[in-house]
């Protein structure tokens, strides 16, 4: 129904013309010309006045707040004037859209301050992270130039630190250039089938020297396994085992085992990396994918890291359809699991 100011002033004259009309009826002496002139007085009377109070009071002041939101070009207040002023509250209906538009603004006020405040810390993070390597490596060298370098033994020693502090600002820069373009959608991601047991097996070769220095057993599980195909892209999923197992590696016991277990569903395979170490604390689970947070700094300070291979794992995995579960129980181990789709 259109309640239209006109209509509204109709509706209400009517109402107290009939009203003051019948209760006129039962005064003893009126006449029925009086009944006509005063139910035609009142009934002018209300109409103009109503008419007159709702239009200037009511819709005319939904009308100006109408065109100055309109003025504003907020393309979230989808709102017609035609559905507004047919709606049989104008005034409920405008309400409701603006505060459903404040309410989504200040979740998007809130977002740009939540990420504002990650800027500034991601910001810090890799102005810290590059001021070690770099800071370390222009020690060695200025020692060099000291007078260090003319002592053989000494320079080469210095020169392999520096170096090493070099290798880790480099590693440091080019997990920070792959993250930026997984993150932004740069990175595309070549599917094709491979089988993640050889994956496994490559990977293991290649950190096997790591895990002898630790006394740190490499095992598959089911151990007679012969093949595990899926569609992933090989180069990235290479990338995300070789987190896991490092990781397993670094962070398990000194004479331990990593298990990297292959679970088969109707439509996919679930991949496990587990170790027997010590554990993430509780409080810690929530926050080892951010960029730069660290469990134990200074242990993985010692043990080198970017501190951004979990974020980059996370974010090849989101491209694959997929998400790591992470369970860990203070002295008894950490498993890491994600799913991939089965190859036909």
């Amino acid at each position: 129904m259109n309640l239209s100011a006109r209509w509204i002033a109709f509706m209400l004259s009517l109402f107290i013309t009939v009203l003051t009309v019948v209760f006129l009826n039962f005064v003893p002496g009126t006449t029925a010309e009086m009944l006509i002139i005063t139910g035609s007085s009142c009934f002018l009377a209300t109409y103009f006045a109503s008419y007159y109070t709702i239009d200037v009071l009511v819709f005319q002041e939904v009308e100006q707040i109408y065109k100055s939101v309109k003025k504003l070009k907020i393309k979230d207040f989808n709102i017609k004037k035609k559905s507004l002023f047919n709606s049989q509250n104008p005034l409920k209906l405008l309400n409701t859209e603006i505060s459903d538009y404040v309410t989504e603004k200040q979740k998007e006020i809130e977002e740009l301050k939540r990420m504002e405040t990650f800027r500034r810390e991601f910001l810090a993070d890799v102005s810290h992270e590059l001021k070690t390597p770099i800071f370390a490596a222009q020690g060695f060298v200025h020692t060099l130039l000291d007078g260090a370098k003319n002592d053989p033994e000494v320079a080469n020693r210095f020169l392999k630190k520096a170096a090493k502090s070099l290798d880790g600002l480099d590693a440091l820069v080019r997990d920070l250039v792959v993250l930026s373009q997984v993150e932004t959608g740069e990175l595309k991601m070549q599917f094709e089938i491979l089988d993640l047991v050889k994956v496994t097996k490559d990977i293991f070769e290649q950190l096997e020297d790591k895990a002898e220095k630790r006394g740190t057993k490499l095992r598959l599980k089911p151990s007679k396994i012969e093949d595990c195909h899926v569609v992933a892209d090989p180069q990235r999923i290479y990338q995300v085992l070789t987190n896991f197992i490092d990781n397993a590696i670094k962070y398990g016991n000194d004479n331990g085992k990593v298990t990297v277990i292959f679970e088969e569903q109707k439509k996919h395979f679930t991949i496990a990396v587990e170790d027997d170490g010590p554990g993430i604390p509780k409080e810690h689970m929530n926050r080892i994918f951010e960029r730069f947070y660290r469990v134990d700094k200074s242990r993985s300070r010692e043990t080198g890291g970017t501190g951004l291979g979990l974020a980059i794992v996370k974010h090849i995995l989101s491209a694959h359809n997929s998400s790591v579960s992470v369970t860990s129980k203070p002295g008894k181990g950490t498993r890491f699991s994600f799913t991939l789709l089965k190859a036909d």
